[in-house]
């Protein structure tokens, strides 16, 4: 079964989660074929390269392949060993015990022990903006024997299971992270994991460079000599080097407006396939301290204004899945499929703005909302929203940043008014949508979590009951209860979930074999000569 563009909209509907086809190659492997360097292009520029205290795309791509996670997972989802090799659930789902290879070194050389797995744990409890809801019923981890670690929970985390992948929940070693804050990020010479791949360059607007981790537990693996992460903010010039064979492949490389041309190019295919861990959502995200966006019918009004449709084709080429509610079709067993869009309808946003008592001035303006968008979105998205707002008499304040300006910008700083943000829904609601709605997950600094600084009591014990309900069937009561508060509140607009497609040479071969996709380890990729 392959999910692509064109026929992953009714999949989605009838699957109970994100999935991907196995393969993840463009070429028919033989047998492992050892050395090489592949060279990735890639964007948005990171600010970091662990995924410890963010879940920031750049630091769950590159991390991933220096920091090992406890677990890896199947296309389905279904976990393999990776650092545990062997694992037990209690009954009561309140024990998770893992039973750690022996032998595993840090890339410095000093040994990693419970303790490492105990201490990750808790710091992405703290300080993770999608581990503080997976982990928040975590109330100790038992590391007293080396080779063992026993999370205890004071409820069930029925997602908990599928969040240990290295991208998602990397164990770093103790002995250097314990050394700073949670919030802040480790220097690049205290970047040392277990993982396939060594740190051993990190040039800022030129590169990344990793190589082979030769001490690495599951040897032979990795198959890659070398990785070169070249960092190309521009669309035009990673599209140029993938074209040229200066780069080898990358995740959501190019304009979408080049896929066409592109899939005729004999050197390269497109992998439009969807990945468990990626799970995309785009949302037009309010900040509700703005006076007039605490306004029901302003925010209403909004909604009225955006035509979807147009958006999906106009924006995204057509490499979208419409998604008006917080859980996407993706995510089939909880996406509540009664929830439609607010119905395009400019002269009802005007009635609606009239009614707020924002009637047009001289000018024909109503009030500025300053617009921006995550820099990893296509650029055209705050152009589009401006254009929407300027037909109901709103006027836009495009503002537009390079990423780690955009971060703090929204979730430092607080200096915007309404933002397209990418939120990944992830593999479960828990992990990707909880953040985003959860009262308690408002936190000035932290990063890709509720940025509306929307508070709900009754939302929040949804999503509480929903993260420690065990039974699936009442999760998925909760979850769409859920959304049915969201949809009248309106903290957040969710508008699509866009397919972000893989573009690489026909050369690159088993660079995605389970959930993470390219944003795996990539211990098995090899190159083709």
């Amino acid at each position: 079964m392959t999910f692509s563009r064109r026929n992953f909209h009714k999949i989605a509907l009838a699957a109970g989660a994100f999935v991907a086809l196995p393969g993840g190659s463009f070429a028919a492997a033989e047998g492992p074929v050892a050395g090489g360097t592949l060279k990735i292009v890639y964007f948005p520029e990171p600010t970091q390269l662990v995924a410890i205290n963010t879940s920031a795309g750049g630091p769950q791509f590159i991390g991933a392949k220096i920091f090992d996670g406890l677990l890896t997972y199947d296309y389905d989802l279904t976990p393999k060993p990776s650092l545990a090799k062997e694992w037990s659930i209690s009954p009561d789902g309140l024990e998770y015990v893992f039973r750690l290879r022996e032998g595993v070194k840090f890339h410095d050389g000093k040994p990693l022990t419970s303790a490492d797995v105990a201490f990750s744990i808790l710091r992405l409890k703290e300080a993770h903006p999608r581990g503080r809801a997976i982990f928040s019923q975590v109330t100790d981890v038992d590391s007293s024997d080396p080779l063992t670690a026993k999370i205890k929970l004071a409820k069930p985390s029925p997602g908990l299971i599928t969040a240990l992948a290295g991208s998602e929940s990397p164990i770093v070693p103790k002995h250097i992270f314990e050394t700073f804050k949670p919030v802040d990020n480790p220097k690049p010479e205290q970047i040392i994991g277990s993982g396939p791949f060594v740190l051993r360059e990190w040039l800022p607007g030129s590169h990344i460079l990793l190589e082979k981790n030769t001490a690495y537990w599951d040897a032979p693996r990795p198959y890659l000599d070398r990785v070169i992460i070249r960092l190309v903010n521009d669309a035009g010039a990673r599209s140029a080097a993938l074209e040229t064979g200066e780069a080898d492949i990358g995740p959501n490389p190019v304009p979408l407006a080049d896929l066409e041309r592109l899939k005729t190019v004999p050197t390269l295919q497109i992998d439009d396939r969807i990945y468990a861990y990626a799970g995309q959502q785009n949302q037009l995200v309010i900040n509700l301290e703005n006076p007039y966006l605490k306004e029901l019918k302003v925010r209403q009004a909004i909604a009225h204004a955006i035509d979807v449709k147009a958006l999906i084709n106009v924006v995204l080429y057509g490499y979208a899945v419409p998604s008006p509610t917080p859980i996407s079709p993706g995510l089939a067993k909880f996406h509540n499929p009664d929830i439609p869009f607010a119905k395009f309808d400019t002269a009802l946003a005007e009635k609606l703005l009239d009614e707020a008592g924002y009637p047009r001035k001289a000018g024909s303006r109503r009030f500025k909302l300053r617009v921006t968008t995550n820099p990893f979105n296509p650029q055209t998205y705050s152009d589009f929203i401006a254009q929407a707002l300027t037909k109901i008499g709103i006027e836009p304040d495009i503002q537009k940043f390079d990423f780690g300006t955009y971060v703090k910008v929204v979730y430092t700083d607080r200096a915007w008014d309404l933002s397209v943000e990418s939120l990944s829904n992830t593999f479960d609601p828990t992990a990707g949508v909880q953040r985003v709605y959860w009262s308690k997950n408002f936190k000035i600094g932290l990063p890709f979590s509720n940025a509306s600084h929307y508070e709900n009591p009754e939302v929040d014990q949804l999503l509480e009951a929903a993260a420690a309900e065990p039974d699936v069937e009442k999760r998925a009561k909760y979850f769409k209860d859920f959304q049915v508060i969201i949809a009248r509140d309106l903290p957040v607009i969710n508008l699509v979930s866009p397919i972000q497609p893989i573009v690489g040479s026909v050369k690159v071969r088993d660079y995605a074999r389970g959930a993470e996709g390219l944003g795996g380890n990539i211990s098995l990729a090899r190159l083709n000569a």
